[in-house]
């Protein structure tokens, strides 16, 4: 985690960003993951550290996050070390070049064209990905990528539930945004080990699926 929290600052100040800081979510660990954390904080001096008590998931994590984070705009990445950091500053530069004054908030998400995963977690990303998007209408080819930017009130404006972070393209929608998606290169897997699978990602998220295609229709997209 260490590594990770030092090329995040070193992207960051090549991209002249202003001030910034980096919230750690450690999910429940019981390898040292917080305290790895905070070794680098000498040379991330903004950094923050929440830990929850036991595993919660991804989407109570990203949540956690957010709300721990004080700044309007908000730049997520997995920590298994495969979302590459200097990719932040090209959702920055996405950012900037979107059309001023369009309605609604905006959400800048990572694709990830060039995986560096496992043959088995490429095609359930792809069947995943296909399935979500002829049902969803969310015109978005990788979902599931952690790379997003997005505004800290419009996502804690978003209903949440738990596997919301693989739908948060459909719900930037339902909310009357506009999402723009960005080439980001992917890494080998540095940390952790992988929990989703064919079968988790798509038959066990039928429930999930179904339950955002119900919130699509029953707005307050505009």
């Amino acid at each position: 985690m260490g590594p990770l929290v030092r090329e995040i600052g070193a992207a960051l100040r090549a991209a002249g960003a202003p001030a910034y800081e980096v919230v750690i979510v450690d999910d429940g660990s019981t390898d040292g993951t917080s305290e790895r954390a905070r070794e680098a904080a000498g040379e991330v001096p903004a950094l923050v550290v929440v830990r929850h008590p036991s595993p919660q998931g991804q989407s109570f994590a990203t949540l956690t996050g957010v709300r721990a984070a004080r700044g309007r705009w908000v730049a997520t990445l997995d920590g298994d070390g495969q979302n590459d950091p200097a990719d932040i500053p090209r959702l920055l530069a996405a950012r900037a070049a979107a059309p001023a004054g369009g309605a609604g908030p905006l959400l800048l998400a990572g694709w990830r064209k060039a995986r560096r995963d496992t043959w088995l977690k490429r095609v359930s990303s792809r069947v995943a990905n296909g399935v979500r998007g002829r049902l969803l209408g969310d015109s978005t080819p990788d979902t599931g990528c952690g790379l997003k930017l997005f505004e800290r009130d419009a996502f804690l404006g978003l209903p949440h539930f738990d596997h919301m972070h693989r739908f948060l393209p459909a719900l930037f929608l339902r909310a009357g945004g506009r999402v723009v998606s960005v080439e980001v290169g992917h890494r080998p897997r540095l940390r952790g080990r992988s929990h989703y699978g064919l079968f988790n990602r798509l038959w066990v998220g039928i429930a999930d699926l179904f339950g955002v295609l119900w919130l699509m229709k029953r707005g307050p997209r505009r």
